[in-house]
């Protein structure tokens, strides 16, 4: 967006936790504007959320920009209030996913949907990703309608439509054979996520069809106890494991398996599902949020969060049908090529901030 259209554009974010990885390196190499906020943490820390949000308040008044985009749960809230505060404009706020749920205690849903309902009133605009966030939203009293508008997360589509590296070069590195069917899950290795439902089913699965291959993409705090869980199970080999990876290498990846499988139980709408249709890959995807926005009958096969006899199935089924594969990933990328491109979000975007100023 600042290379088409000039604009200026500062990222306030706060430190890299986790093993999950950060964008700090690619930020650097487009010589974008970076400010790391220390006190903007991810855990709920009264008194530290409280310094947070004066840092913000001091930097806008230092920055003084037209428009505020805030993302996430908490530095969504801590955003919206320092921006509101200094009258900035526009402030425009996406919700990527809910941290409200059935996944939550009661008393921690009370006071997350209290404190949208509170930041909801201090944004001029909402951007969801998908539809259902902002159906989620609506639901529990949180803005107005008038304030929604979805707008699909974009990428850089030609790369997942065009892979820079060949199917059989990359296959070849994972060390999958030429007769095996191998099915990804990117997502970090961590609660809710599904990797365990995959495990469950993963004996019953490799007892009928032994050449199916799992390769989970990416890395968390989970990882020790997972792989335990796979050798105690005895199917370890099956599983390919490859920890973080560059961004960049996330097409390339999905090119080189046959299936994505995305049983996470909380998502907004998962990246990686439009990712794997774009390469032309079906999904396997639990009926969370935004899934059925994109997973279709003739895209993918959406289940019942759970549903761990449907997801074995499933697996079996598309491991067994190699047409019907190439048929679901080729339609999943006439249907949503132009739709995920970050030049359409990017158009979409700024015609909301047109009318949010």
């Amino acid at each position: 967006m600042r290379d088409q259209y000039h604009d200026d554009v500062t990222l306030l974010t706060g430190p890299a936790e986790g093993p999950e990885g950060d964008l700090f390196d690619r930020a650097a190499e487009r010589k974008l504007k970076v400010e790391v906020l220390p006190e903007l943490i991810r855990p709920v820390r009264p008194l530290v959320d409280l310094r947070a949000y004066r840092r913000l308040r001091a930097v806008l008044r230092r920055l003084r920009p037209e428009v505020v985009h805030t993302h996430s749960s908490k530095a969504g809230i801590l955003g919206r209030a320092a921006a509101w505060h200094e009258h900035v404009p526009a402030v425009v706020h996406t919700i990527h996913g809910m941290p409200f749920g059935p996944f939550e205690r009661p008393l921690k849903n009370r006071l997350y949907v209290a404190l949208e309902r509170w930041a909801a009133r201090r944004a001029h605009a909402i951007v969801s990703v998908c539809d259902a966030m902002t159906a989620q939203a609506l639901a529990a009293g949180v803005g107005r309608p008038e304030q929604f508008l979805t707008v699909y997360s974009g990428m850089d589509a030609d790369a997942f439509l065009t892979p820079r590296r060949p199917r059989q070069d990359v296959r070849r590195e994972l060390g999958l054979a030429g007769d095996e069917i191998a099915f990804a899950t990117v997502a970090r290795l961590f609660e809710l996520k599904g990797h365990d439902d995959i495990i469950a089913v993963a004996p019953e699965v490799l007892a009928s069809n032994p050449r199916v291959k799992f390769v989970w993409i990416g890395d968390g705090i989970l990882r020790d106890r997972l792989i335990a869980d796979l050798d105690r199970l005895g199917i370890r080999r099956s599983f390919i494991l490859t920890g973080l990876v560059p961004p960049d290498r996330i097409p390339e990846l999905l090119g080189a398996v046959d299936a994505v499988i995305h049983p996470s139980l909380r998502e907004g709408l998962a990246r990686v599902l439009p990712q794997a249709l774009l390469v032309g890959r079906p999904v396997i995807s639990y009926d969370v949020d935004g899934a059925r926005e994109v997973v279709l009958p003739d895209t993918g096969i959406l289940l019942q969060p759970r549903d761990l006899s449907g997801l074995r199935r499933a697996i079996l089924n598309l491991a067994a049908d190699p047409e019907t594969r190439a048929a679901m990933g080729q339609e999943g990328r006439i249907r949503f090529a132009d739709q995920f491109r970050h030049e359409t979000m990017t158009r979409q975007l700024r015609s909301t901030l047109r009318t949010s100023a």
